[in-house]
């Protein structure tokens, strides 16, 4: 099926799209889902098709976002889910926020702009960790250090090293330990510039929370230092800043911020092999880049951070 044919269909099975004076498909990101642009009357929504076997996941991002409006989170709201068993895949309906990728966006605007929009950004961070895991999520300690044991498996089995990767391992395993009895709070767990939405030089919201996740607030952070920081220091320099109330975050945020993306460093190098082998250079660029911002890890604030407080 075509995506002509396939929007055709989305539009005649799904009741409250009819009457769309259009659909258009999004051919961007890393997730399984197919998105479309529909338009219907004066209104645009953003359709997810899904597999049915991916239901009770979307079902869980549906009642996240449900609790983002709760806690007044810039982001789509939820309108519609459902399954369309005839033709066998789910989707989900929700508002669309208009504006440009801030990847695209920020890097034509002023430092002061980049780093007011990361401001906003570090505020709507701030507002997603205020919702507490239910207690029968385990305690983050335990989920963090098994997914690495497994990823750590993987990376040995692998072909690909990273430089002076005894370094990074050797950081890892020395701050293990400061991870224990860490808060156990909702992650939008892919929070970066890839997934912030910007129009007239405002933050219009965050979008794709189909990676939430349970755990330390912290962790967070380890995309701005991989991905956000890359296309806007000053940006990310606000967002940091921003969540911290704009106070200096404390040693114990930056070993955590390091150790998690330490972990990350590895964790990426087998996840690119699986999901996008053909970006295996991009991604080892980037790795490299962040360990000569951290020195190997012999500093835990990273170089940018550093030299843009001297200015």
């Amino acid at each position: 099926m075509n995506d002509i044919e396939l929007s055709k269909l989305l539009v005649d099975q799904i009741t409250s799209l009819h009457g769309s004076s259009s659909i258009s498909k999004i051919y961007k990101g890393y997730s399984s889902d197919e998105k479309f642009i529909v338009e219907k009357g004066n209104q645009t929504f953003l359709l997810k098709k899904f597999a049915l076997d991916d239901f009770p996941s979307k079902q869980t991002e549906y009642e996240a976002l449900r609790m983002m409006q709760q806690y007044d989170v810039k982001c789509s709201r939820p309108l519609e889910i459902g399954s369309l068993e005839n033709v066998g895949f789910g989707y989900m309906l929700l508002t669309y926020i208009e504006g440009q990728e801030a990847t695209e966006a920020l890097p034509s605007y002023a430092s002061v702009v980049q780093y007011e929009i990361g401001a906003q950004a570090g505020k709507e961070l701030a507002k997603m960790h205020k919702w507490h895991a239910p207690s029968s999520i385990a305690p983050w300690f335990d989920r963090k250090l098994a997914k690495h044991n497994q990823y750590m498996e993987q990376y040995y089995k692998g072909d690909v090293r990273v430089k002076h990767d005894m370094k990074v391992l050797t950081f890892i395993d020395r701050n293990l330990r400061v991870m224990k009895n860490r808060p156990n709070m909702f992650q939008h767990d892919d929070f970066h510039v890839g997934n912030l939405i910007v129009k007239n030089e405002k933050l219009s919201g965050v979008i794709d929370f189909n990676r939430l996740y349970w755990g330390d607030p912290v962790h967070e952070f380890l995309k701005a230092g991989m991905f956000s920081s890359e296309i806007s220091i000053p940006f990310t320099i606000g967002q940091i800043k921003s969540y911290h109330k704009d106070q200096e975050p404390d040693e114990l945020f930056w070993r955590l911020y390091s150790l998690y993306l330490a972990m990350t460093i590895i964790s990426s190098v087998v996840w690119i092999l699986k999901v996008k082998p053909e970006e295996i250079t991009i991604m080892m660029e980037k790795i490299e880049r962040v360990l000569e911002d951290h020195d190997y890890f012999n500093n835990i604030i990273p170089r940018w951070y550093l030299e843009e407080q001297k200015q």
